[in-house]
């Protein structure tokens, strides 16, 4: 069963000369429970636009999202804002830390947010970081780690709130070879290991050539492309 699908999913914004501006053209995708799938496409070509509507960050101009089984049209705002923050998890390019937290601190924080009790948050954030192989990194503010390291706590903070999709826009974007490398192993494991449904923007083909399929965005619309064209 598909935990993140959609549907015929299209995106218009108006121009300035009042003309209308196609970025996504009937989209259709579905993504599996450890599923990770890749979607490749030169800058510009609507990746992150996508990003955000399967996120429930936007709203398409036409076509439909279901996230866990459930449609997001129809939904008022404040319905869309709760099934995002229990069922979906955010990485970025930049990591965008509370650089006056520490990492345990930072990654606590949207369970506390959510109302779990401290103690239970400390645990959860704990053994977050343990698996993103930050243990003894756990009371550094972000200035005290290094940029993988940072990137690092970002996706435990995004996996904070156990949820069933991990979205991710350029996440190795601004970290260095070695770094970039750690990180893609850990999501490859985390798409396996936790069951997540997991799309990841990105221009990094040894990113990409990880993924259990690769999408290439062009024209609005998205083709499969054969891992071998990746790597290559």
């Amino acid at each position: 069963m598909s935990v993140l699908e959609a549907q015929a999913l299209s995106k218009t914004y108006v121009g300035g000369d009042g003309g209308q501006i196609v970025v996504l053209d009937g989209i259709d995708l579905q993504v599996s429970r450890g599923e990770m799938v890749a979607i490749i496409g030169a800058s510009g070509a609507g990746k992150s636009t996508l990003l955000h509507l399967l996120g429930a960050l936007d709203r398409p101009t036409s076509g439909r999202i279901l996230i866990d089984g459930r449609a997001l049209d129809g939904m008022e705002d404040d319905a869309v804002s709760a099934l995002r923050n229990r069922t979906v998890g955010f990485v970025f390019q930049f990591h965008h830390l509370l650089r006056e937290f520490t990492a345990l601190e930072n990654v606590m924080m949207p369970l506390r947010i959510a109302g779990t009790d401290e103690v239970e948050a400390r645990r959860r954030a704990m053994a977050l970081l343990e698996r993103v192989g930050l243990g003894g990194r756990v009371q550094h503010r972000p200035g005290a780690l290094s940029g993988g390291e940072q990137q690092r706590t970002a996706v435990a903070r995004a996996l904070a709130a156990d949820p069933a999709v991990l979205l991710a826009d350029e996440p190795s974007g601004n970290l260095d070879h070695h770094n970039s490398e750690r990180l893609h192993e850990l999501f490859t494991e985390l798409a396996h290991e936790l069951e997540l449904g997991m799309v990841v923007v990105t221009h990094n083909r040894s990113l990409a050539s990880r993924a259990d399929r690769v999408l290439q965005l062009e024209d609005g619309r998205l083709t499969h492309v054969a891992l071998p064209e990746v790597v290559a």
